[in-house]
């Protein structure tokens, strides 16, 4: 049986992508482990989807100073001796890392231990992790073209963010009558974001009637953030989080407003759901999302604001232009790659597996 380790992990962005690879992996006859930090957020992800989960010591290379920054790095010598006692027991034939701190010390342990490994930029310019694991992996895949110019030529390749195949099985009658929407009008779905968005939210709700005599809405708004004032509003529903619905709800919507996360945008790339893509500020960031967002645009996909920006006409036309021009956008993201990346990514792996 052919053996792959997964790693990643810091937040959701560096676990959902390995936890989308996981259904052709295990047609392609794969023994499945991952390989994370002790406590995070990954260890509780990936135990839900039942792949062995082996926990190691996790230091942060910070950018500001701190003691821990003197700390932290005898953490990370201590779990790259955990992850290559790991990676020598499990002997596998290649390891896909997804990026954050805690994968660093295994893509240098599969590169002591000539093991082939493959590694995913989610932004456009690579984050400090990764750039410390390219110099020892054999592949990097990146999200957006542009991001191919920081990457070593031998190395690139552009495949997009592998992203959950349940997403592409919504039905939109379940949607709407889970929304209760009498099916007349078209949908926007608005995303805040997991934590919600103040700024995306106040910007919608200013506007509320003058979309709702347009558009139904689906406001995905993040939790605590409801608006008790504007419960039975008709054409319209808020909601904190959407777990099992919102492959059905994306596929009833029409347009859709986002934040721009490399992961949300691909997915909407994959869905072919043109948007509006309101970033995080660089006040709020290291101004990723902007680049993200300026890439689509660019791209053709996405209609960009910038959050200082916004004013209600200007979110207004935005809009219901980019509803009127929606087929354009589709057209575009139907000629893109980027959508295809669980299949080069696997081929990659496969590539490698049998390489060993």
């Amino acid at each position: 049986m052919k053996k792959i380790v997964l790693t990643g992990g810091g937040t959701a962005g560096h676990v959902t992508p390995n936890i989308a690879l996981l259904p052709r992996l295990r047609e392609l006859g794969y023994e499945i482990r991952y390989i994370g930090s002790y406590d995070g957020m990954e260890k509780q992800l990936i135990e839900a989807q039942g792949i062995p989960y082996d926990g190691i010591d996790s230091g942060k290379l910070r950018r500001y100073f701190s003691l821990q920054n003197f700390t932290d790095p005898l953490r990370v010598a201590h779990g790259y001796g955990e992850a290559r006692k790991l990676l020598r027991s499990y002997s596998p034939d290649v390891v896909f890392s997804k990026g954050g701190f805690v994968s660093v010390p295994v893509v240098q342990a599969a590169k002591s231990l000539h093991i082939p490994t493959i590694i995913h930029e989610s932004d456009m310019t690579p984050g400090l992790a990764n750039r410390l694991a390219i110099p020892a992996a054999t592949w990097v895949c990146c999200n957006f073209p542009e991001t191919m110019e920081y990457l070593p030529k031998e190395k690139a390749v552009l495949s997009g963010s592998p992203i959950r195949q349940e997403l592409l099985s919504g039905d939109p009658a379940a949607a709407r009558a889970f929304c209760g929407f009498a099916g007349d009008k078209p949908v926007l779905l608005v995303i805040g974001g997991s934590l919600g968005s103040v700024a995306v939210n106040g910007a919608v709700r200013s506007i509320l009637p003058r979309l709702l005599a347009r558009f139904d809405v689906i406001h995905l708004c993040g939790k605590g953030n409801l608006d008790a004032s504007l419960e039975g509003t008709a054409g319209y529903v808020q909601y904190e989080y959407i777990h099992d619905e919102l492959a059905d709800m994306f596929a009833l919507a029409d347009i859709v407003i986002s934040r721009a996360g490399a992961n949300a945008i691909c997915e909407l790339l994959a869905l072919r759901k043109p948007s509006i893509l309101i970033p995080l500020p660089a006040s709020a960031s290291r101004g990723d999302q902007i680049l993200n967002a300026g890439s689509f645009e660019k791209q053709g996909f996405s209609v960009m604001l910038e959050e200082e920006n916004i004013t209600d006409d200007v979110l207004f036309d935005a809009v219901t232009g980019l509803f009127e021009k929606r087929e354009d956008y589709i057209a575009a993201m139907e000629k893109s790659s980027q959508s295809d990346a669980i299949s080069i990514i696997t081929d990659l792996i496969e590539k490698e597996a049998s390489g060993k």
